[in-house]
């Protein structure tokens, strides 16, 4: 069985699309077999997207972007500000870029890294819809590793259901960070902020 953060390729190809709809923009994604909700915007996701505020943030990273339906929305709606998606699916990745262009956001660089690893300089804002199949060990690396990537005052936020394990990412957070927020909370999909210094 292919996960979407593993590369697989014997995995079938067919490519179709899908609209999502966010301020005033109508966004067109291409999407395919091998990436995660192939076929819609999931709930996290959304809601993940309608809870960010990143009017003071200049350089945002959408850590495990998947197809781009995060980033490339934000930094449609936010062109002041530089957006870095990255993944380790190399077909999401090519979508993500196939989407970007379509979309026409241009405040974008797309490149594969496992997490952190091919990641230079430091952040504003961290966003993350985290591989929850990947495990709980690297889901956690993802708030752990992310502190050093972040300037003084930056945030990381997530969006994580509580059955797939919110609270123990919420206490994993706040002993990272020593802070943690829930700023948006809906049908069991928790979104938490943690700031590198204080609220």
């Amino acid at each position: 069985m292919s996960h979407y953060f593993i590369n697989d390729d014997h995995l079938k190809s067919e490519e179709f699309e899908f609209y999502y709809y966010f301020n005033d923009f109508k966004f067109t994604f291409i999407s395919d077999f091998g990436v995660f909700s192939k076929n819609k915007v999931d709930f996290g996701t959304n809601l993940l997207i309608n809870s960010i505020n990143i009017v003071d943030s200049k350089r945002v990273l959408d850590l495990g972007c998947g197809i781009g339906i995060i980033g490339i929305t934000l930094a449609k709606a936010n062109p002041k500000s530089s957006f870095h998606l990255v993944d380790v699916n190399l077909r999401a990745l090519k979508l993500a870029k196939k989407n970007s262009e379509i979309n026409k956001a241009r405040n974008v660089e797309i490149y594969k890294s496992n997490l952190y690893e091919k990641i230079k300089g430091n952040f504003d804002l961290i966003i993350s819809n985290p591989p929850i199949r990947a495990g709980k060990k690297v889901v956690h690396q993802i708030i752990e590793d992310g502190f050093n990537y972040l300037d003084n005052g930056g945030e990381i936020c997530v969006v994580i259901q509580k059955k797939q394990g919110a609270p123990s990412m919420k206490q994993k957070m706040k002993d990272v960070f020593g802070n943690v927020a829930i700023i948006s909370k809906k049908n069991g999909y928790y979104v938490l902020c943690s700031k590198k210094g204080t609220y």
